[in-house]
């Protein structure tokens, strides 16, 4: 194993994250909130422990990691974000059983020092922005719908205070919606992969927000497929000799929010969008069930979007 390196393992969940530093092969740990607060007080404990640079490592485990990756790597701080596959697959190595969140975070650090993993970049800020914009206004959507849900049993007073929430949830809406175009518009390589991303048959202005906020550097993936996996749209298919022969299925192993971002795009492509057109013909003359077909539609738009992006060409239905 590798002493030399100085390492931070962080098991990170909603409200607070476990880190435990190597140094001199010896482990010190400590616990912070998950909060802007938390992550100050971090870089004031590695302070005092003498620290001025570290090679962080945590798990990716969805966004509750998201802003202290950010902060750390804005920090001038070496960050790796790692599948926790491979740290489990360290654990068995080291025949580890025990299992708590200050034990991890042991693992971690000495799985970083150990195995050396791949640096980790951030989006541009721009694109930052624009994915906390988005997202912000995906959660008031999901309120609005919430309250809506209520106001169909709601009488009397507590009508009354839905309906007012509802007309205030409208007016965030509606100014969250201008300022992802006034951030859009601000940014020109932004607008110009929008003006792109306007030309695909099928893909509206939600879709597009999505896409540019979420994965708008397309030049992160290798190809359309890694893209297509990254979101969970890949197929999985198990098999083994002769015993094991499951279909083909949609993988879901990226963020459910992307996934759920490109099912009506497929739908409205499915009628409108010559490519993804000639794709269902092919399908369902191979007799493939109706969600499959869907599927495998969100594919073929990932693959357009990867396309269009990467060239910086419009969409075009005889190259597509």
């Amino acid at each position: 194993m590798t002493t030399d390196v100085i390492a931070l393992g962080v098991d990170i969940s909603k409200k607070k994250f476990d880190v435990a530093l190597l140094k001199n092969d010896k482990l010190r740990h400590k616990t912070f909130k998950n909060e802007t607060a938390g992550f100050e007080y971090l870089l004031e404990w590695l302070e005092k422990q003498d620290v001025t640079y570290v090679h962080v490592c945590q798990e990716a485990t969805g966004c509750y990691g998201e802003a202290l990756a950010e902060f750390l790597f804005d920090a001038g701080f070496a960050v790796s974000i790692v599948n926790p596959a491979r740290v489990k697959g360290y654990a068995l190595s080291q025949l580890k059983r025990s299992k708590t969140d200050k034990q991890d975070a042991g693992l971690i650090a000495r799985f970083c020092a150990a195995m050396g993993p791949e640096l980790w970049q951030p989006q541009p800020k721009e694109i930052r922005q624009l994915r906390d914009l988005v997202r912000r206004l995906e959660a008031l959507n999901d309120m609005r719908q919430q309250e809506l849900n209520r106001l169909e049993a709601a009488i009397g007073i507590v009508k009354e205070q839905v309906e007012r929430h509802v007309s205030f949830l409208d007016k965030e809406i509606k100014e969250t919606k201008n300022l992802i175009n006034q951030h859009i518009d601000n940014h020109p390589e932004l607008k110009e992969r929008k003006q792109l991303l306007e030309s695909i048959p099928g893909i509206g202005s939600a879709t597009i927000n999505v896409v540019l906020s979420e994965f708008g550097d397309i030049t992160q993936f290798r190809n359309a497929k890694a893209l297509a996996a990254f979101i969970g749209v890949a197929p999985r298919v198990r098999q083994s000799g002769t015993s094991l022969r499951e279909r083909g299925m949609m993988s879901k192993m990226g963020r459910r929010a992307l996934r759920k971002a490109f099912f009506m795009p497929a739908l409205v492509a499915l009628r409108y969008n010559p490519s993804v057109i000639e794709l269902k013909q092919r399908l369902t003359e191979a007799g493939k069930a109706k969600m499959a077909i869907v599927g495998a539609a969100m594919r073929k738009l990932i693959h357009i979007i990867y396309g269009v992006l990467k060239n910086g060409v419009p969409y075009d239905a005889k190259f597509a």
